[in-house]
């Protein structure tokens, strides 16, 4: 599939970055009030999937980042936090359904802050293109 709109393009139909920022939110997923979850969202929109151009938060596929103390005593010490992602797929044949979890782990591990992080992928409720962010329909020219 072909993207229609990029960024900027989307960034300049919606208006500033405020505006931009709020229509990039899925309708339902689910966040801790935790800093670190902001990050999780801004490691998450980098990762992209492999079929459709858009990034797997705005896609919809994240529903869930919890953001919580670490079980460990050192890491708690540390000011370090542990991060549980629960994710879906477009679909359960997705080409990349082995690795885009590890995709996930491999976008926040690296964040300061963090000791350890979950993802799980779960099937229910499936994915369905009405879960995609204002913005991921805009770029994939799909107006409802």
């Amino acid at each position: 599939m072909k993207q229609v709109a990029d960024k900027e393009m989307v960034k300049n139909a919606v208006g500033g970055e405020d505006e931009y920022d709020a229509l990039a939110d899925p309708p339902n997923v689910e966040k801790s009030d935790h800093p670190l979850s902001a990050l999780c969202v801004a490691a998450l929109k980098e990762i992209f999937d492999p079929e459709i151009p858009v990034n797997i938060y705005e896609l919809g596929l994240i529903y869930k980042i919890i953001v919580s103390d670490s079980e460990d005593e050192k890491a708690r010490e540390e000011g370090k936090s542990d991060v549980y992602v629960e994710m879906t797929l477009t679909s359960p044949a997705c080409p990349v359904a082995q690795e885009m979890p590890i995709w996930v782990q491999g976008a926040i591990m690296p964040l300061e802050g963090v000791h350890h992080v979950d993802v799980d992928v779960i099937w229910d409720p499936p994915w369905d293109p009405s879960m995609m962010a204002e913005t991921a329909k805009l770029q994939l020219n799909m107006f409802t």
